[in-house]
C-alpha cells in the first residue's frame, strides 16, 4: 500500500470571497477558495488547486503580465509569492494591514498595494537582481485619502495610478517624482463611496463610478476664456489645464447598489455588477446599455474581464458561483456553484472517474476528478442529504435524507427514477445497497430497525429488528452481500439479507460505534468508538483480530474561546468516517478534527497524518494558547466589532443565531469549526477524497515525475530501445521502455509500432508488463487523438491475455478502470459527433448522382435512423456483468456510457 499521499486538488469550492483574475492569455482564471487558489482552465477544461495555504481567507491576488508570478493577500495583510508556472512558493511577506486591493503593472516591473488609507508603490522581484534576504522592495508610499482605499487601476503605460477610496473621492498618482504636478487632482463630486476609477485607451478620459451608481466622465482641458478665443497660442500652457467633469450618467437602480466594476479599455466595456444580483454592460463614452441579465437574488462581489474583452467572470461570495459568460453569443463558459452548506457525505464512482458528494443545503453534486468541474446538481431531496452510495456497476446512484426518503439516480440520464419510503416518516442518516443492486438498506437515529427495499419494485421488503439503540451505520460486503451495522447500543450484527434465518449474534463493542466499514472481501469489519479506538473484527468467527488506539494521533485543535491548547483538549478525540483500502491494507480515517489519518492494518501503526487546513478563521485549527488575547472576559478574537465599520452593510448581521449544525446551539454567534465529515478511497487505489468544511479535499499519488526503473540491467538503455526500434524488434524495443520507465520513451515506442504488429506484439509482450501497459494506454488516451489506434491495442491485449487479467482481478483494477474512464469519456463525444452530422452524411451521400430512395433502406448506419425512437438507448453486455461495461444497439459498438447531454444539469460547462 502506497502511503505518499499528496493533496493534489479541492473540489466542491469554486469561489468563496475577494478577487478573480484571468490570467493574460485568457484561458485561465484565478478564483479565491477559503485560504487556497484555485485556477481554472477554461480552454482544456480542467483545474487545479495550489497546495500552499494562507493564515487566513483570501482577500486578493493578482497575476503578472507575463504569467510568471502570483502575488496573493489573506486578511490581515499576509502575502505569499508564488512562482505560477512551477507552483513554487517563493516568498512570504507580511505588510500588517489589511489590503484591499493588488495591482502589477502592466509592464510587471511595479505593483501597487492599497493598504488602509496608503497606496504603495512595491518593485516586482527580478531575477536578475540579488535580493534573496529582501525581495520586496517599496519604492514609494502615498497617503492623501481620509478613508480606506477600495480600488487600483493602473495607466497602460504605467505610469500612473488611480485610486478610489471610501471618502467619496478618487485620486491620481505619477510612479516618477518628475510628474508629480501632473497627476496631483483630486476627482470629487461623488456622493457616495467610489467603486472603480479607470483609464480611457489614450489616457484622455478618466471614468469614475459611485456606489450609489452614478457614472462621471472626465476630461483633461482648459478653461475657456474670452482671451483665449481671441488669441491662439503657439504653445499649451499646461497651467490652465486640469481634469474636468465631461459628462454625467446614472444607473437608475432603485435600492439596489454598486457592488463591483470593471471597465475594457480596448473594447470600451463597462460592466457593473449590482447588490441585487444584476449586471449590466454598458459601451462608452456613449453610455449605450448593451446587455442586463442577472445571475440571481445575491449580490455580485467582484467582475473581471479578459485580455481580448470577450468573456467575463463574475463571482458572489453568498453562493459561492462562479461564472464565465461570452457577452457577445450571449453564453455561459463556466457556470460552478460549490455546496452552500456543509458536506455530509461522499462517494466514488466505481472506475474512479467521478466523485458525489451530498449537503445539508439538500442538494447532491457530480464532479468530474479529472476537470474539477460539477457535471450534474440534484435538488429533488427536500432536508438535508445524509449519504450516498453507487451501485456496483457505476449507473445508479443512491442517496439517504432527513426528509425521510431514499432516492435512486440514474446517472445516465441524470433523472430520479424511484423513491423509497418507510411505513412512517422517519429521517434516515444510513445507507448501504447491495453489490448487485436489487436491494437497498437504509438505518435512522429515530429508529431502532433497518429498512431494507426492493430497487425493482420500490417495495418494503423488511425491517430488521434487533438493534437496542439508533443504528449509525450501515455498510454492505462487495463479495458475498453480508450486511454490517452499528448502533450506540454498543453492538455491531452481520445480516444475511438472502439468506433464509435472519437470526444474527451481536459482536460486544464495549463502546458506543461511530462509523463502519467492510473490508472489501468481505472477511473483516472495522469499527471506530467513541473512545477513540478502531477494532477490527473477523466476520466469520466474530472474534477481534486488531485495534488501533487513535486518540494521540488526533489533532482536535482548540477554539478561540477555549483556555487550554490543543494538546489537553478532549474533544474529538475520535473519528466519525473510516474507510478501506482497495486490498484491505490501509485504513484512512477522520473525523470531528483537523486529522486525517492513514493507518497499516496488519501492523496497527500511523502510516501518515494530514492537516486539514491552517485556516485560523475557523476553530479547531489552532495548537497553542495566546495568552496576550487571554482576557477577564475571554479572548480578543470573539469580540464583535463589526459594529465599528463606517459601511452599513457591514454593521448589520443577517445570520440567524447559532444556525451551524453540531455546535453549542445557547450560543448567540458560531464560527465554521474544521471537521471532516466524511473519507473515501479512490477504487484506483492511487488516491482519497475527504469532505471537510474547506471543500472536497483531493489527495493523490504522483509517481509520474520519478525515475523508477523496473528489472533494469547494464544493456537497457534509452540508445538501445531506439536502436531496437529503428531495427523494427518492436517488442523488444517496448518492453526495454518499459523497463526503463520513461515515459518519453514508452510514447515514442507505442505510437511508432505498425498498426499490422499491434496484435503480434500485444501477444507476445510478457504478462508482468501488461498491467504497465493498460495504464500507460488508459492515461496516455485521454490526451491523444488516435482513438481507434488505442482501441486497437486495448482489443488485441484483452484478446491474447483476457484469460489471465480474469484470474488476476485484484493487480488489474487500476489498469482496467483507467481504460474505461478513457472509453467513457469519448463515447459521448463520438455519439454526439454521430447525430450532429446525421443530415450531413446524407447529404454527401445523396450528391455522388443517385439519389437514396424512401423506404426500408433509407436507414442511417449504426441505427443513427431519425424516426428510430431507441436512439440513445444502451443494452447491457452479455460478455461482462461485472466490469461496468455497456453497448450500443447495432455493430460491434462496446463502448461505456458517459454523460447524456441532453439529461444535464444547468451548472454543466457550456
Amino acid at each position: 500500500m502506497k502511503s505518499d499521499f499528496k493533496f493534489s486538488n479541492l473540489l466542491g469550492t469554486v469561489y468563496r470571497q475577494g478577487d478573480i483574475v484571468f490570467s493574460d492569455d485568457g484561458k485561465q482564471l484565478l478564483s479565491p477558495v477559503g485560504n487556497r487558489v484555485s485556477v481554472f482552465d477554461l480552454i482544456n477544461n480542467k483545474s487545479f488547486t495550489f497546495e500552499y495555504e494562507h493564515r487566513k481567507n483570501v482577500t486578493t491576488l493578482d497575476l503578472n503580465k507575463q504569467g510568471t508570478l502570483l502575488l496573493s493577500i489573506d486578511e490581515d495583510g499576509r502575502a505569499i509569492l508564488v512562482n505560477f508556472k512551477a507552483r513554487n512558493v517563493l516568498h512570504h511577506f507580511n505588510f500588517k494591514d489589511k489590503c484591499y486591493q493588488v495591482k502589477f503593472s502592466p509592464d510587471g516591473k511595479l505593483f501597487a498595494l492599497a493598504t488602509g488609507r496608503f497606496l504603495q508603490i512595491w518593485k516586482t522581484p527580478e531575477v536578475n537582481q540579488d535580493r534573496q534576504f529582501a525581495p520586496f522592495v517599496r519604492h514609494r508610499i502615498h497617503a492623501g485619502h481620509f478613508q480606506d482605499i477600495l480600488s487600483l487601476t493602473w495607466s497602460p503605460d504605467s505610469r500612473f495610478v488611480i485610486s478610489t477610496s471610501k471618502d467619496l473621492t478618487a485620486k491620481i498618482w505619477s510612479i516618477d517624482s518628475d510628474e508629480k504636478d501632473l497627476a496631483s487632482t483630486t476627482f470629487a463630486g461623488h456622493r457616495d463611496y467610489v467603486m472603480g476609477a479607470f483609464f480611457s485607451a489614450d489616457q484622455e478620459n478618466i471614468y469614475t463610478v459611485s456606489k450609489d451608481g452614478a457614472l462621471f466622465i472626465w476630461e483633461y482641458s482648459a478653461k475657456k476664456t474670452e482671451d483665449d478665443e481671441d488669441e491662439m497660442e503657439d504653445e499649451i500652457d499646461i497651467s490652465k489645464y486640469s481634469w474636468r467633469i465631461a459628462q454625467k450618467h446614472f444607473f437608475y437602480t432603485g435600492q439596489a447598489k454598486v457592488k463591483c466594476v470593471t471597465f475594457h479599455a480596448k473594447s470600451n466595456l463597462l460592466v457593473v455588477g449590482f447588490s441585487n444580483g444584476e449586471f449590466r454592460i454598458y459601451e462608452l463614452p456613449s453610455f449605450t446599455l448593451i446587455q442586463q441579465l442577472s445571475m440571481g437574488q445575491n449580490p455580485v462581489n467582484t467582475v473581471t474581464i479578459n485580455e481580448s474583452g470577450e468573456w467575463l467572470a463574475f463571482g458572489s461570495s453568498k453562493l459561492g458561483q462562479l461564472l464565465v459568460y461570452e457577452w457577445q453569443s450571449e453564453s455561459y463558459i463556466l457556470k460552478q456553484q460549490g455546496h452552500f452548506d456543509a458536506t455530509n457525505s461522499l462517494t466514488y464512482s466505481p472506475d474512479g472517474s467521478r466523485v458525489v458528494t451530498a449537503a445539508d443545503d439538500g442538494k447532491i453534486k457530480v464532479w468530474d476528478v479529472a476537470s474539477g468541474f460539477c457535471l450534474a446538481t440534484f435538488e429533488e431531496h427536500t432536508s438535508s442529504v445524509t449519504q450516498v452510495q453507487f451501485t456496483k456497476k457505476g449507473q445508479v446512484l443512491f442517496s439517504s435524507s432527513i426528509d425521510g426518503t431514499i432516492r435512486a439516480w440514474d446517472l445516465i440520464r441524470y433523472r430520479n427514477f424511484r423513491v423509497f419510503t418507510a411505513a412512517e416518516r422517519i429521517s434516515f442518516n444510513s445507507l448501504a445497497v447491495d453489490p448487485s443492486g436489487e436491494v437497498v438498506c437504509a438505518g435512522s437515529l429515530d429508529s431502532f430497525d433497518i429498512h431494507v427495499w426492493s430497487v425493482q419494485t420500490g417495495q418494503l421488503l423488511d425491517t430488521l429488528s434487533g438493534h437496542e439503540g439508533p443504528i449509525s451505520a450501515l455498510s454492505f460486503s462487495q463479495e458475498n452481500g453480508v450486511l454490517a451495522s452499528a448502533s450506540w447500543d454498543k453492538t455491531i450484527r452481520i445480516w444475511s439479507i438472502f439468506g433464509r434465518s435472519q437470526q444474527v449474534e451481536p459482536i460486544e463493542v464495549y463502546s458506543d460505534v461511530l462509523a463502519l466499514a467492510v473490508r472489501p472481501d468481505g472477511s473483516q469489519v472495522a469499527v471506530s468508538t467513541l473512545k477513540g479506538q478502531i477494532t477490527i473484527f473477523d466476520i466469520q468467527e466474530g472474534k477481534q483480530v486488531g485495534n488501533i488506539d487513535c486518540r494521540r494521533d488526533i489533532i482536535s485543535g482548540r477554539n478561540l474561546e477555549d483556555r487550554f491548547t490543543s494538546k489537553n483538549s478532549e474533544r474529538s478525540k475520535f473519528f466519525t468516517t473510516i474507510n478501506y483500502s482497495f486490498d484491505g491494507m490501509a485504513i484512512v480515517a477522520g473525523g470531528n478534527n483537523n486529522s486525517i489519518c492513514l493507518y497499516d492494518v496488519p501492523n496497527e501503526v500511523l502510516l501518515r497524518r494530514f492537516i486539514v487546513s491552517r485556516n485560523m478563521a475557523l476553530n479547531g485549527t489552532l495548537e497553542f494558547l495566546n495568552s496576550s488575547k487571554m482576557t477577564e472576559a475571554g479572548s480578543l478574537d470573539l469580540i464583535d466589532e463589526d459594529g465599528e465599520n463606517s459601511d452599513l452593510e457591514d454593521r448589520i448581521d443577517n445570520t440567524l443565531p447559532g444556525s451551524r449544525r453540531g455546535g453549542d446551539l445557547s450560543t448567540r454567534k458560531l464560527r465554521p469549526e474544521v471537521r471532516v465529515t466524511a473519507v473515501e478511497f479512490s477504487p484506483t487505489a492511487s488516491a482519497f477524497a475527504a469532505a471537510s468544511t474547506e471543500g472536497l479535499l483531493i489527495y493523490s499519488v504522483n509517481d509520474s515525475i520519478f525515475f523508477d526503473p523496473f528489472d533494469l540491467d547494464v544493456d537497457v538503455t534509452p540508445q538501445a530501445t531506439i536502436e531496437a526500434l529503428n531495427e523494427k524488434e518492436y517488442l523488444n524495443a517496448l518492453v526495454m521502455a518499459f523497463r526503463l520507465n520513461e515515459e518519453y520513451l514508452i510514447n515514442r515506442v507505442y505510437e511508432t509500432i505498425p498498426l499490422s504488429e499491434v496484435l503480434l506484439v500485444a501477444t507476445g509482450i510478457p504478462v508482468v508488463y501488461i498491467a504497465k501497459l493498460l495504464t500507460f494506454i488508459g492515461n496516455f488516451s485521454l490526451e491523444s487523438q488516435h482513438i481507434e489506434f488505442n482501441l486497437i491495442w486495448i482489443k488485441s491485449i484483452l484478446s491474447a491475455h483476457g484469460s489471465y487479467i480474469n484470474l488476476h482481478k485484484n493487480n488489474f483494477s487500476t489498469p482496467m478502470r483507467a481504460i474505461q474512464r478513457f472509453i467513457g469519456r469519448i463515447v459521448k463525444d463520438v455519439t454526439a459527433l454521430s447525430k450532429d452530422n446525421k443530415y450531413t452524411y446524407r447529404f454527401l451521400t445523396s450528391t455522388d448522382g443517385s439519389v437514396i430512395p424512401e423506404g426500408e433502406n433509407n436507414e442511417m448506419p449504426d441505427g443513427d435512423d431519425e424516426d428510430s425512437e431507441d436512439e440513445d438507448e444502451v443494452v447491457q453486455s452479455e460478455d461482462d456483468d461485472e466490469s461496468g461495461w455497456i453497448g450500443f444497439e447495432g455493430k460491434d459498438n462496446k463502448l461505456p456510457v458517459g454523460n447524456n447531454d441532453d439529461e444535464s444539469s444547468d451548472e454543466e460547462r457550456i
